[in-house]
């Protein structure tokens, strides 16, 4: 979205000027590109996107522009014992719209050995399932050798259904991360014992729902910043399989090919608060907080982060089909949809788009948290830029996102595959019809993913040719999450497909640059400390005038119905040293950290003179001092 048209935007909530939704849309709409509005907005039940793929404009040089990548990911699934093949819906035809979202999956170290563990959600399909052959969620146990072992019905985690997203937090204060899963059903709230099994406590924490709801996207926050977790779970929606019309009857198409309809003619779904007790329960604020006042429906995947940097977290929440929603947190106990006038809710030319998952990071290190969207098929994917004022401009073009629109994107994340300290961009994608594997004309049903190198001058680079084997694969691709599973510094990637084996990728890097993560431990905030704001900054050299500054926050949820590692990673170039590690809590306490070494983790407890020390990948501790 242009400058002049958030301005716009802008102008109409401050002179309180109300328009309706599709009206306001309409006017954002440059004039040039009205026609081809008009055409899209009166095509049916025709769901297609059309953007025009381009190549970034002329701008300042990259300094790494024609280096070697020097990073390859390379999937050790069946190596690794992931042996498992996720189900979801029909293989070659869907009747319904709910056989297409798949799962999500998480990079979790349940049982705190400091090696990340793996949780895949796993789905159904309209004809059930009898006897052993009943598909159900499943949690790999990291054995510390590459290799991982299915403890799912030791841990009391063999539960079945149409799963859709997962996440991660420590609701009760106890010292051990929780699992939330989300369901086209009744959700689940699995109570981690601390002794490697889990306790479904879902109706003991009021969280059982009088209907059925389908539940997505979720996320732990602490938005009230009172100590405790609060939860958020979008809804997409409200769907009836008695009454929804199905492919069979004709009326919905994609690029004449019929396929499952909705969501446009489909009631959308409300997005569910809930507000953390602080006694091991929940109560639903949904409504009295203002997560049922947006223009956007049709929710998908979640994002939290402090935005607009005022120290209190905010909610993204990308909608399928509609604008994006953005819920600014009023500080009140309240939220406010403010992603139209903010300009993170449409696309560069003022369209709804069909987003799928989304991503939070500083990839220009500026200080302020930008956020990468994936959409639908024949549309750019979305890359909004934090102008550190509350507001964002899109800047998908000018980075060079732009260039990609032929395949359907859900997973995404921002992270350093080269330790670089830059962050880069990665997408899975995956077509959304299985019907289209028929088609002569439209992109197969199992795609490969993208991979963006961080250009270091705002753009990116497509390189996902160059990234291996592990990155060229076709698969149809859902949710992914972004951890460090072998401990060796660099990043990996889990992603969860549909019906067929999930993907392992193993980043192999010849760079031997810097590194640290950060695990926080909340005292008087909450004991995952999410929501806390993490600065460090690293000087090349000593006498370096320019230091590496990042900053980054723990978050739970995100991705596509994903959760990413609870440690934060920053890769730190050539760094030997960590001038200043600053840690903001939630609470507002602030620790700060001087002259630590690099390539450790460091495990920061809140208020605590002194940081933990550990050196991986053989987890030899020690305390390293406040100098």
């Amino acid at each position: 979205m242009s400058f002049t048209r958030r301005k716009f935007l802008q102008s109409l909530s401050k002179t309180a000027l109300v328009l309706p939704f599709a009206e306001v849309l309409w006017m954002a709409v440059p004039p040039w590109n009205r026609a081809a509005a008009a055409a899209q907005q009166t095509a049916g039940a025709e769901r297609a996107y059309e953007a025009t793929p381009k190549p970034p404009p002329p701008g300042p040089a990259s300094p790494i522009a024609g280096t070697p990548l020097g990073v390859a990911f390379f999937d050790e699934v069946h190596r690794a014992g992931l042996n498992v093949e996720t189900i979801y819906g029909g293989v070659k035809n869907n009747k319904y719209l709910l056989e297409t979202t798949g799962c999500g999956v998480a990079f979790y170290d349940y049982d705190h050995d400091g090696w990340l563990d793996i949780f895949l959600v796993n789905g159904w399909r309209l004809e059930g399932f009898t006897g052993a052959n009943i598909p159900t969620c499943h949690l790999f146990k990291n054995n510390r050798d590459g290799t991982f072992q299915d403890v799912t019905h030791k841990a009391g985690l063999a539960r079945s259904g149409w799963g859709q997203g997962c996440c991660v937090g420590d609701y009760d204060n106890d010292g051990y991360d929780d699992l939330f899963v989300s369901y086209y059903g009744q959700n689940s709230l699995f109570h981690n014992n601390g002794d490697g099994t889990f306790h479904d406590v879902t109706e003991k924490a009021g969280l059982r729902q009088s209907r059925t709801r389908w539940n997505t996207g979720c996320a732990f926050l602490d938005y009230d910043r009172d100590g405790h977790l609060d939860l958020f779970v979008a809804n997409y929606i409200d769907l009836d399989l008695k009454t929804a019309p199905t492919s069979a009857s004709g009326a919905c198409r994609y690029k004449s090919i019929p396929v499952a309809c909705g969501p446009p003619g489909l009631p959308g779904g409300k997005n569910l608060l809930y507000h953390n007790n602080g006694d091991g329960t929940f109560s639903d604020v949904s409504e009295k907080a203002g997560m049922w006042d947006t223009e956007g429906t049709y929710g998908l995947s979640v994002a939290v982060a402090d935005f607009n940097n005022d120290g209190w977290p905010d909610i993204y929440v990308a909608n399928d089909s509609t604008a994006a929603t953005l819920y600014q947190n009023q500080k009140d106990g309240t939220f406010k949809d403010v992603a139209i006038e903010a300009g993170a809710a449409l696309s560069p030319d003022g369209r709804p788009q069909a987003g799928m998952g989304v991503g939070v990071g500083d990839y220009n290190r500026d200080g302020n948290l930008d956020i990468v969207k994936t959409n639908f098929a024949g549309d750019t994917d979305s890359l909004y830029t934090n102008l550190g004022d509350g507001t964002f401009e899109d800047h998908t073009y000018l980075s060079g996102l732009g260039i990609n629109t032929r395949y359907l994107g859900w997973g995404v994340g921002f992270f350093d595959m080269d330790n670089d300290g830059w962050l880069d961009i990665f997408m899975t994608n995956g077509h959304v019809y299985p019907e289209v594997n028929g088609s002569k004309t439209e992109a197969p049903y199992a795609e490969h993913k993208y991979l963006y190198r961080n250009l270091h001058n705002g753009r990116f680079q497509d390189v996902t040719d160059q990234a291996g084997p592990g990155m060229a694969k076709p698969v149809p691709g859902r949710g992914c999450a972004f951890g460090d599973y072998d401990n060796d510094g660099v990043v990996d990637i889990i992603v969860n497909c549909v019906n067929t084996f999930p993907q392992l990728l193993r980043c192999e890097s010849q760079w031997k640059r810097s590194w640290i993560k950060v695990k926080t431990v909340g005292v008087k905030s909450n004991r995952s400390g999410i929501g806390a704001r993490i600065r460090v900054l690293a000087k090349m050299t000593p006498d370096s005038k320019q230091p590496l500054i990042q900053i980054d926050e723990v978050r739970s949820g995100g991705s596509y119905f994903s959760q990413n590692d609870l440690r934060i990673h920053f890769g730190l170039n050539d760094a030997q040293v960590v001038d200043l590690l600053e840690i903001k809590w939630p609470s507002g306490h602030v620790d700060t950290f001087r002259n630590l070494e690099v390539n450790r983790l460091y495990v920061a407890t809140e208020g605590s003179p002194a940081v933990e020390s550990v050196i991986l990948p053989g987890l030899q501790k020690k305390a390293v001092r406040l100098r």
